[in-house]
């Protein structure tokens, strides 16, 4: 049986590349190659083999981009190499600030036009980088900017690792308020479904854990992937060696009302979608994180809590409660105060581990998709 995990909406021959309306595709970059592969692309030219390792430590290590800067290869090499290596990817269209610097919002214009949004946020003992998987999203979550504006294309690999580089940069430059520093975690929420886009988001992991000259040498633990629930993708993310922090927005958990709230619950129900959680957290040791965006009068009944905790009880999971940022004209708004405590209070009551996610932004368009649909 072949299933359509790229679209839910409708079938798709084949899988989707990373290929724009347009016709055309990104440019390859050394974030989409392995080692062997960018000493090759490097032989190519007629250089030696070394030349590639060294382009690779002056962008994931240094954080280079611009070839001046790399003294030792030879000036009339740089040039040559950052074309064939490092081409640009992303233009910055809109950067907006709030919590006095240190949550940094950015939209960027791919090569072909599409535009995706990544964040920074900077908190006392970590560094976030909300990073986006797709030029839109093709699940059709009613109460997300993002998956209202359907699915343009994937990201290559290459296309989201640049995100992660482009906020270390910043880091790395001073540029955020507290001083020099180092991206610590990434979370795969912001535009896109990351399972939707496999083959890419696990090439843009690979990179972010690999050691220098290979890639940015982070810990797998500080990188969260989130998924509605595509099930066949999560139980093979089980398979990749990888211990990544996997995060499933549930959002509700009865599937006549997720059924509405995440369309391609039609496809996999609930029960499913936790099963294939729990084989992850057998396989990895991992605990499971589950996203539930609190919804005024739509979600937030007591009685889901309730049913929630009877889900979730026994189980390796933590909830992460989230105050819907709403969006411009939209009818979805976050909870009242007191029904969310309700609903804390619930969880806790049936012995499960909660808490309630800070929520920045809210000030800069924060929720995923609200820049790139006002530009």
């Amino acid at each position: 049986m072949t299933e359509d995990l790229e679209n839910p909406r409708r079938p798709v021959p084949g899988e989707l590349t990373f290929t724009s309306p347009k016709g055309r595709k990104p440019r390859r970059h050394l974030a989409d190659m392995s080692g062997a592969e960018r000493r090759e692309a490097v032989s190519a030219l007629g250089l030696p083999e070394f030349r590639a390792d060294q382009v690779s430590r002056h962008y994931f290590a240094r954080l280079s981009d611009d070839p001046a800067s790399w003294t030792d290869i030879p000036a009339g090499l740089r040039d040559s190499l950052a074309e064939a290596l490092t081409p640009p990817l992303m233009t910055s269209v809109r950067e907006l600030t709030t919590d006095s610097g240190t949550t940094r919002k950015q939209l960027w214009r791919l090569f072909d036009g599409a535009l995706v949004e990544s964040v920074l946020m900077r908190y006392p003992d970590r560094v976030t980088m909300c990073v986006s998987s797709q030029a839109g999203c093709g699940m059709n979550c009613p109460f997300c900017a993002t998956g209202q504006a359907g699915l343009t294309r994937n990201l290559s690999t290459a296309e989201i690792v640049e995100q992660v580089v482009a906020g270390a940069r910043e880091l790395a430059r001073g540029e955020v308020p507290g001083g020099t520093g180092r991206v610590s975690n990434v979370v795969f929420m912001g535009m896109g479904e990351p399972l939707a886009n496999y083959k890419a988001v696990i090439g843009a992991v690979r990179r972010m854990v690999d050691k220098s000259p290979e890639g940015l040498g982070m810990s797998a633990r500080g990188i969260t992937m989130s998924t509605v629930g595509l099930v066949p993708r999560i139980r093979e993310l089980a398979t990749e060696g990888i211990p990544v922090t996997l995060a499933v927005s549930l959002h509700a958990p009865d599937d006549e009302l997720r059924d509405t709230l995440v369309p391609v619950n039609t496809r996999w129900k609930v029960s499913e979608v936790l099963d294939a959680a729990w084989n992850y957290t057998r396989v990895t040791g991992r605990r499971v994180s589950i996203e539930y965006a609190l919804i005024k009068d739509i979600n937030d009944q007591a009685w889901r809590a309730d049913l929630l905790a009877k889900r979730l009880r026994g189980k390796l999971v933590h909830v992460n409660l989230i105050p819907l940022n709403p969006t411009p004209g939209s009818k979805w708004t976050a909870s009242r105060p007191e029904d969310e405590r309700e609903f804390v209070r619930r969880l806790e009551l049936g012995g499960i581990a909660v808490t309630v996610r800070d929520t920045r932004g809210r000030e800069i368009d924060g929720a995923c998709g609200q820049l790139a649909a006002a530009e």
